[in-house]
């Protein structure tokens, strides 16, 4: 019996909540032996799970830190806030025959346990949260830094949407493959549209910078037969000022009785919990160029639950909307205008758009997506 190639999934992450690295777990798991570092495993089965505490960032440590990012000594940064230098000689000992890196935070300590790297960038990097000086100050030359240093050495690049692609390639010329945020196909009825209850859905990180009170607000230019519901994940390291920001939106939503906070249901739950909507709503304002070109798991988990869709004019999401005949594009991102869009709706209109949801569902999915990485896989090992 041929032994099975190893491959090492690093994953600064805990997985309950991240769909995109769950999925790429499941994909590789039957064909190789798959180990996880991660900070909290999930209960995959036939997998090695190494959980790790996340480095506790204490004022000492993130002052230092501080310090370091603004000399431009990025490497002893990057160990100063990622503490897990003492994992790389028992990992080397493993010899696996591939690291996957997920994001850029996984680059560094992957080439420091092999050369034989494959990344995969949920975000375009040096420019995640472009709009935060924060970020500007401390940790955009970081972020360029890594990319510049190692993305011309992986063996392999994947990442969400061709916008990113576009930038890696322009910037780093390498090309990334394309692997979506789809979830598995599932084979949802189609919910019929009663025009008495137009029931909308929200579902995502509960983050001040995508600002949730828009699609609270476009409750107000709706007539009341229009409910929405969020369920809103609060972010597993949450700063005190998201914490407060999601307070304060639970407190305004307890004065409007069409909106009602939903406990959230782990990623693989979503579809199952979400079918019983009409239309998933998502603004999101382009504030930072990830935003600009987000092609999220909200957008394919309202498509496999079989939602008609009411987006922003974001150009990835935009794309397959408009090929998939499957929802509404505003024409900014204001409240006002989505829900103009939104009553322009009859029950009719909003069936055939489940019904090409349906018809979508079948090609943006997971399955399609595992052939395509595995056969990235095959090739680099």
């Amino acid at each position: 019996m041929t032994k099975k190639k190893r491959i090492l999934i690093l994953a600064f992450n805990k997985l309950t909540h991240d769909a995109r690295i769950t999925r790429q777990i499941k994909f590789l798991k039957d064909d190789y032996q798959v180990d996880v570092f991660c900070f909290e495993k999930t209960d995959i089965a036939d997998v090695i799970f190494i959980e790790v505490a996340q480095t506790p960032l204490t004022r000492w440590r993130k002052a230092k830190a501080a310090i370091l990012l603004l000399g431009r000594q990025y490497e002893r940064a990057y160990w100063m806030m990622h503490h897990y230098k003492d994992h790389i000689t028992k990992l080397q000992d493993s010899e696996y025959d591939l690291i996957i890196a997920n994001d850029v935070e996984a680059l560094h300590m992957a080439f420091s346990i092999s050369n034989k790297v494959f990344f995969d960038a949920h975000e375009y990097a040096p420019r995640h949260f472009e709009d935060k000086l924060w970020f500007r100050i401390f940790f955009q030359g970081f972020n360029q830094y890594f990319c510049e240093k190692y993305i011309p050495r992986v063996s392999g690049m994947t990442t969400v949407c061709d916008g990113l692609a576009d930038e890696y390639e322009a910037n780093f010329k390498v090309r990334p493959d394309i692997i979506t945020n789809a979830p598995n196909y599932q084979d949802v009825p189609i919910k019929a549209t009663n025009s008495d209850t137009i029931k909308i859905i929200h579902h995502g990180i509960a983050n001040f910078s995508r600002k949730l009170e828009t699609m609270i607000e476009v409750m107000d230019y709706l007539p009341t037969h229009y409910t929405l519901d969020l369920m809103l994940v609060t972010p597993a390291y949450a700063s005190k000022k998201t914490k407060r920001y999601i307070a304060d939106l639970k407190n305004f939503c307890k004065e409007k009785s069409s909106i009602t906070i939903i406990p959230a249901v782990p990623s693989h739950e979503v579809v199952g919990r979400i079918k019983q909507y009409d239309i998933g709503l998502f603004l999101l304002e382009p504030v930072n160029f990830n935003y600009t070109f987000a092609l999220p798991n909200k957008l394919f988990e309202f498509i496999q639950a079989r939602l008609a869709v009411a987006i922003g004019p974001s150009p990835e999401m935009k794309k397959i909307v408009e090929e998939y005949k499957n929802g509404i594009v505003s024409k900014n991102f204001s409240a006002q205008s989505i829900a103009n869009s939104i009553k322009k709706l009859s029950a009719e209109d909003l069936d055939k758009m489940k019904s090409q949801s349906a018809k979508a569902a079948t090609v943006l999915n997971a399955e399609n997506n595992k052939i395509i990485l595995l056969e990235l896989i095959k090739k680099m090992i």
